[in-house]
């Protein structure tokens, strides 16, 4: 029997760099919301009472960054200083420029001259993205993930619906999981790790963060050798912005598959569906999931490439690890002869030029049950078992 371990780690809502990705995704939300066509690429930055904007925006939407930036924290429930930013009142600065032409000119040259609806738009960049499914979970997702995820947001929103009134937004969690002959059979551990006020006792905190955690976990895998780290420095007092500065992309594998599976070249957030970073990687997912959702393998991993300027892939790559029904080899020609890979008819099939990316942009963009997310539909599951 094959044993192993996997760790995964997720972050709640109001790490400092997932509160930089939510308001670089709520700033690509309404300018979509204005204009389908925007072309953005915002990055956040922050630190003790500050946030910072920069990018390239092209866009004819009319839209207050600093606005958004102050009401995503704000939402998160930065609103004090004391808890390590107050959205309100702490500086916000804004460098934006439009997008650069050289980069532009990648998307724009397959535009000039075509009829409206033709799907030749070039990739917004270079690069590889990955996409990633398994039959271990009712989602399709790496348990260790899956479990990290759960955590996280359940905490936020414990700390937001008063009934864990002692929390703070900053935190993490993290869960071991071992699996036998690549089966999840035991959890091993749990790390949790919350901001927390000042005047609650240690003792306390933990308990009262483990009842929950032990309610969040499949009861099946886990016993009285399942251990436990809550707050193990014994303090998380300053936290958020105050604690820690924050950046846009800073949490990649948190974003997809906890490590699990790869991760291309970029991150996520901030940026609007020409970006083949995103929508990539977004069909990426779909497809594995299709895949594995069709029984025609017990996991997958897609991997596409493409070119500046370029609309077809340079490459495509399936792997199912020895688990598909048929040679890997043959699940790519039927991938490739199934899905149009062309981002313009990405951006067409998962209807992407709309402001879906801020909800995205904490707890993971994969397997999330808790939203409808185009690219989380097993509707070409008919149109791969018949190929």
């Amino acid at each position: 029997m094959a044993i192993r371990t996997f760790t995964s780690e997720s972050v709640t809502e109001g790490h400092p760099d997932k509160m930089c990705d939510q308001i670089s995704d709520a700033i690509l939300d309404a300018h979509l919301a204005q204009d389908p066509g925007a072309r953005v690429a915002c990055e956040t930055v922050t630190t003790t009472g500050l946030i910072m904007l920069m990018g390239e925006i092209s866009s004819s939407a009319r839209v207050d960054a600093q606005r958004i930036a102050r009401d995503v924290a704000l939402d998160i429930g930065y609103n004090d200083p004391k808890v390590g930013l107050d959205g309100e009142t702490c500086a916000v600065f804004v460098a934006m420029d439009e997008q650069s032409p050289d980069i532009a000119m990648g998307v724009n040259a397959a535009l000039e001259g075509r009829a409206a609806g033709e799907k030749d738009i070039g990739a917004g960049d270079q690069g590889m993205m990955f996409g990633y499914a398994c039959d271990e979970t009712a989602a399709y997702m790496p348990m260790p993930i899956e479990l990290a995820h759960n955590i996280s947001r359940e905490f936020a929103a414990l700390r937001k619906s008063g009934k864990m009134p002692f929390l703070r937004p900053d935190g993490k969690s993290q869960v071991t999981v071992r699996y036998e002959d690549d089966v999840p059979a035991h959890i091993d551990s749990v790390v949790v790790s919350m901001q927390h006020d000042a005047d609650i006792a240690l003792a306390d905190l933990q308990a009262a963060i483990r009842a929950e955690v032990v309610q969040l976990l499949p009861k099946e895998l886990i016993d009285d050798k399942t251990v436990y780290f809550i707050n193990p420095t014994g303090r998380f007092v300053v936290g958020g912005p105050h604690g820690d500065s924050g950046l846009t992309g800073r949490k990649i594998i948190v974003d997809t598959y906890g490590g699990y599976a790869a991760h291309g070249g970029g991150a996520f957030s901030g940026k609007d569906p020409t970006k083949v970073d995103r929508s990539g990687s977004y069909i990426a997912r779909y497809m594995a999931k299709n895949l594995v959702v069709a029984g025609l393998a017990k996991r997958c991993q897609i991997e596409i490439a493409y070119a500046i300027g370029v609309a077809q892939p340079v490459s495509v790559l399936v792997d199912t690890y020895g688990t598909g029904i048929v040679s890997d080899d043959e699940l790519c020609a039927i991938v490739r002869k199934t899905f149009d890979l062309r981002p313009a008819a990405i951006i067409e099939r998962l209807n992407l030029r709309r402001p879906i990316y801020r909800q995205t942009a904490a707890y993971g963009h994969f397997g999330r049950t808790d939203l409808s997310l185009p690219w989380e539909n097993a509707d070409a599951v008919d149109a791969l078992k018949k190929a």
